[in-house]
């Protein structure tokens, strides 16, 4: 059997084919072998459903909305179906919008920008900085960080006692993850959307790393809004969700002044114009829509379901429990946690190998092994500094391989899959890291541009 049929052997197990499960990496050590890509927390390869298509409408790619010509005709229908596909996935009630959006990060963004004047936002330190920095962004918000909880029950009673204090009483949103691109541990949302409702605020959770791992139901869970990107659903065209509660996108300025977000622009007597904007969710999607971002969503949207989400969560609990079992055997491996090891995650995990620097035992996988993973801070430096023990001010630059005299080294290593993951893939990783922890790499290493890379 040669190389490639193994390697398209090997990805049989894995419930959802993606792209790449064949391709050959080289070896620094001599030879290839399949990549085992496990940095799905970073963009998760694309499923091959979605990229059959995504490849089967590309002939008829055209303009949406307005387009007399059968492909811009066509193409609107695609666009509008998969926004209400989106909406089926995400249980959205009868009144909320589905806004595309470029990411998370833009999603929270808009949210942010259509926040009523005066509110207060609460958010906990732990978050990822697409959704711990966008706040700060508006003058006229006042924003409250909450420190890192220790159990679920904690993080309730952090919000609940932070919600009864503030003064004025006034609008108020609660921002939260659905599960942490550090630990993978999932948050209690339901709880905290509860206690958010109580007291007269609003939520809008974070589920970039939820939704690829879980079904997310906006009406279960209470939430008033979801943000998520596409590149984490198996979707990597560039494309977002905010979904949620139509009043406040509704009531506020558009989030881009242009076409498509005007219904209509006329000029007045004294020269100026007057616009008339859209109040559906058109209102914050101004300029030329990424049609084929959004239809590759709701592809994937109908790929997991009719995968089924059961089978799905039950496959990476044993892949989890697999991979938290092999790094038990490791004494040098110490995982991060905030809520515990009994705690419900996903396939995100996060840890440090004692005597090793995490960017050279991220290169020595990689070019050693032809595994990719994540080292660093993974963009929520708080939460990182947090579970290493570290002062808020203590200096650390993400994905530096050596840190100056004196400084502490900051970064860790993450390691994530998903349903496109074959177990050889996690077999292969915990083998690796049992190998270099007690052999050592068996190649030099050096600096540059702030990476480690063979030398």
């Amino acid at each position: 059997m040669s190389v490639s049929a193994v390697a398209a052997d090997r990805s049989v197990c894995a419930p959802l084919p993606v792209l790449g499960r064949d391709v050959l990496v080289p070896l620094v050590t001599g030879g290839e072998v399949d990549y085992a890509a496990l940095d799905y927390a970073a963009s998760a390869p694309a499923l091959q459903r979605v990229w059959d298509d995504v490849a089967a409408y590309a002939p008829y790619y055209g303009s949406v909305h307005r387009g007399a010509g059968y492909l811009s005709q066509l193409s609107t229908d695609l666009f509008e179906n998969s926004r209400r596909t989106i909406a089926e996935f995400l249980g959205c009630r009868a009144e909320d919008q589905v806004v595309f959006t470029r990411s998370t990060t833009d999603s929270l963004n808009l949210l942010a920008a259509v926040l009523p004047q005066g509110t207060r936002v609460f958010v906990f330190e732990t978050e990822h900085h697409a959704s711990l920095l966008p706040w700060e962004q508006r003058p006229d918000v006042e924003v409250t960080y909450l420190n890192a909880p220790r159990t679920p029950q904690q993080a309730v009673d952090t919000l609940e006692k932070a919600l009864a204090a503030r003064e004025p009483y006034g609008p108020a949103l609660v921002c939260v993850t659905g599960a942490s691109n550090v630990t993978g541990e999932l948050w209690p949302v339901r709880e905290l959307a509860a206690a958010a409702h109580a007291h007269g605020a609003r939520i809008v959770l974070d589920a970039a790393q939820l939704v690829p791992h879980h079904p997310v139901d906006l009406g279960e869970l209470d939430a008033d809004w979801v943000a998520f990107s596409g590149h984490k659903l198996y979707a990597p065209f560039g494309a977002g969700v905010l979904a949620g509660r139509a009043d406040w996108l509704r009531d506020a300025e558009p989030y881009l002044a242009g076409g498509g977000a005007s219904r209509k622009v006329s000029r007045r007597a004294d020269g100026g114009v007057d616009v008339e904007w859209h109040t559906t969710a058109a209102r914050h999607e101004a300029g030329s829509p990424n049609v084929i971002g959004a239809y590759a969503i709701a592809s994937a949207c109908q790929a997991l379901t009719e995968a089924g989400f059961d089978g799905l969560v039950a496959r990476e609990q044993e892949l989890i429990a697999r991979l938290r079992a092999g790094l038990a055997d490791v004494p040098e491996v110490t995982v991060l946690s905030l809520f515990g090891e009994d705690a419900a995650r996903v396939g995100v995990l996060s840890f440090v190998v004692e005597g090793w620097n995490s960017s050279h035992f991220a290169a020595a996988l990689s070019a050693e092994y032809g595994i990719g993973v994540r080292d660093g801070l993974f963009c929520a430096h708080p939460l990182v500094r947090t579970l290493l023990g570290s002062e808020p001010q203590d200096p650390g630059e993400c994905g530096a391989p050596d840190a100056a005299p004196g400084e502490k080294s900051l970064n860790a290593i993450r390691v994530s899959f998903g349903a496109g993951t074959p177990d050889e893939h996690v077999d292969r990783f915990v083998r690796a890291v049992k190998e270099l922890v007690t052999n050592g790499a068996r190649w030099n290493y050096r600096t540059e541009a702030g990476r480690c890379v063979p030398a």
